[in-house]
């Protein structure tokens, strides 16, 4: 284990993996994350900057939710961000579908194939056979 200074306290901590951030901080960053959650529930057309007024959120936080997936707008939300490759809007998530199914594609063709294992050839020689 590693001792680590938190990045929004500053306490030192017993550091494992992840974002570098004690485990209060990152209780009172899950509270925060579900009040946003609850918020945009009862305001689906609320924008980034409202919600981020609204719940005492920095945008960038936000933002880095949408990215991975953990919050969802709407289609008649205002809230879009851009695709990472094409720069087509999205509501959540860091590519958009036709992205997403390219780049599995290629990881796809990247793969070794499976080869099927070939059928024994069968002997065709005489055999000695017994009544």
């Amino acid at each position: 284990m590693e001792v680590r200074a938190c990045r929004s306290c500053k306490r030192l901590f017993n550091y494992i993996a992840g974002p570098v951030r004690c485990p209060a901080c990152s209780e009172a960053l899950e509270k925060k994350f579900q009040q946003v959650k609850s918020y945009i529930w009862d305001h689906k057309t609320a924008t980034l900057q409202e919600i981020s007024e609204a719940n005492d959120v920095a945008v960038g936080q936000l933002r880095q939710w949408v990215r991975e997936e953990r919050l969802c707008f709407t289609d008649e939300s205002p809230v879009g961000l851009e695709c990472e490759s094409c720069g087509a809007t999205i509501k959540t998530g860091r590519y958009c579908a036709n992205c997403k199914g390219k780049i599995s594609n290629t990881l796809m063709s990247a793969l070794p194939k499976e080869q099927k294992p070939e059928k024994p050839v069968r002997d065709t020689r005489s055999r000695m056979r017994s009544l």
